[in-house]
């Protein structure tokens, strides 16, 4: 039997979703127009205003917003309402220059904690389990998204942030934790350290909900495994509002967008053309509920696939698929286009540990790429020679994937610094 949070909306028709969409959207072209004069200005250019805004079908007719807006803007110009009605702030991480600082009112947090209790209750909890969140918290959205979410759904929560291994380990026994919310790389730290700590036997859990960083399907694969749990996908962005955007259910094929709050499109990167559903292409998402920081046509960058088939779980909400990478973190090594999904797929296909780094840099005018990975402890007991077949192996599959020659550096287990965080993927090296 499926368990969900808010059945009336999860299991809408999606004609009468559209009509939802189609009001809400209305109502917040206006609330656009009315109180942020950044975006007004950028509709003004466009030769467009909210009288041409009748339905989500006429959504194509706004302009985008982009990362470079949001730091152009910052700190208050795309704050959708009076300072004193804001009541919170969160803001992305990494990123350079000008960081991107989004604000929420009290009814952003509550529909926010809405959107992430469907996602826990997607995965068959209820107010029977225990939650732990092991996502960061602070101005990282994804320890108080979570951590908000489990509240709402009632289940006792254990907010534990990342890293405190031991104390995660702890917790996760004594406490006897259901679900686990943080980042795949770190749910994989977490079954290694269980493993070593021998707690295999002790761990209770059932799920979990695995996001903010992308992860391919054999890498999930590798953690239901490992830690004896269904493990599901779960999106979100802080500048739309934090995990819970999208979250997957049972059937682990894609993740339910919450429809309601969030319109999603699908684009061509470069010409910026709708594209129909089932096409490869940049997500855009345009927040409908949202109040302090009502983002319309944001683009994402990151590069997915819409469907609206029907859902065994039941729900009607649209779906996007994992996803495929990202239109400006992709990597152009020797004028070809690489994703770092394709390597780690290829590197858990062989039988290799998930934990890798990608060292790219610049000698004699050329494009250099090594893949660093960790040798499982089976393999780091062969000898030498074994150890260089497997590299010369290894470079010949990922040079047929990709169509480019990697050097294939193979280390010992544990040797690569584990993150407790965002792991980083990629070193660029390259002054270009």
């Amino acid at each position: 039997m499926q368990n969900y949070y808010q059945p009336e909306i999860e299991c809408m028709p999606q004609a009468d979703m559209k009509a939802l969409q189609s009001r809400r959207l209305k109502n917040q072209v206006w609330h656009v127009w009315d109180n942020v004069s950044y975006y007004k200005e950028k509709m003004v250019k466009a030769g467009v205003t909210p009288d041409d805004i009748k339905s989500i079908d006429d959504l194509h007719k706004l302009p985008f917003v982009t990362k470079d807006d949001l730091r152009e803007a910052y700190p208050y110009g795309l704050l959708g309402v009076s300072l004193r009605d804001a009541v919170r702030i969160q803001s992305t991480s990494g990123t350079t220059g000008r960081r991107v600082v989004a604000f929420y009112t009290q009814h952003d947090i509550d529909l926010w904690e809405d959107c992430c209790a469907r996602a826990i209750a997607a995965t068959g909890s209820t107010k029977d389990d225990v939650v732990q969140v092991a996502y960061g918290y602070g101005l990282f959205t994804g320890g108080p998204g979570m951590n908000g979410g489990s509240h709402k759904l009632g289940s006792l929560t254990l907010p534990m942030s990342s890293g405190f291994t031991e104390r995660q380990l702890q917790f996760m026994c004594d406490l006897e934790a259901t679900v686990l919310c943080c980042t795949p790389s770190y749910a994989e730290f977490l079954a290694e350290s269980i493993e070593e700590s021998g707690l295999t036997d002790k761990i209770k859990l059932k799920a979990g909900i695995f996001g903010a960083e992308a992860w391919s399907n054999e890498m999930r694969l590798r953690i239901e495994e490992k830690l004896g749990i269904k493990a599901y996908d779960i999106y979100g962005l802080t500048e739309i509002t934090g995990p819970g955007v999208s979250f997957e259910c049972c059937e682990q094929t894609g993740m339910h967008i919450n429809e309601d709050h969030f319109v999603a499109e699908i684009i061509d990167p470069e010409t910026e053309e709708v594209l129909h559903e089932g096409s490869k292409g940049e997500i855009v998402f345009t927040c409908i509920t949202k109040q302090a920081f009502p983002l319309l046509r944001y683009r994402t960058r990151d590069i997915c696939v819409l469907s609206s088939d029907a859902c065994s779980c039941g729900r009607t909400l649209k779906k996007m698929s994992r996803l495929m990478g990202r239109s400006d973190d992709m990597l152009i090594i020797k004028g070809v286009n690489v994703f770092p999904s394709q390597i780690e797929t290829v590197l858990i296909e062989y039988g290799l540990s998930s934990n890798y780094q990608l060292v790219i840099d610049r000698h004699n005018h050329s494009d250099t790429l090594e893949v660093c990975v960790e040798l499982t402890p089976e393999m780091f007991s062969d000898t030498v020679r074994a150890i260089e077949r497997r590299e010369r192996e290894l470079h010949e599959k990922i040079k047929n994937i990709l169509g480019i020659a990697a050097k294939v550096t193979m280390v010992a287990p544990k040797t690569i610094t584990r993150s407790e965080g965002k792991a980083i993927r990629v070193v660029d090296k390259r002054k270009i």
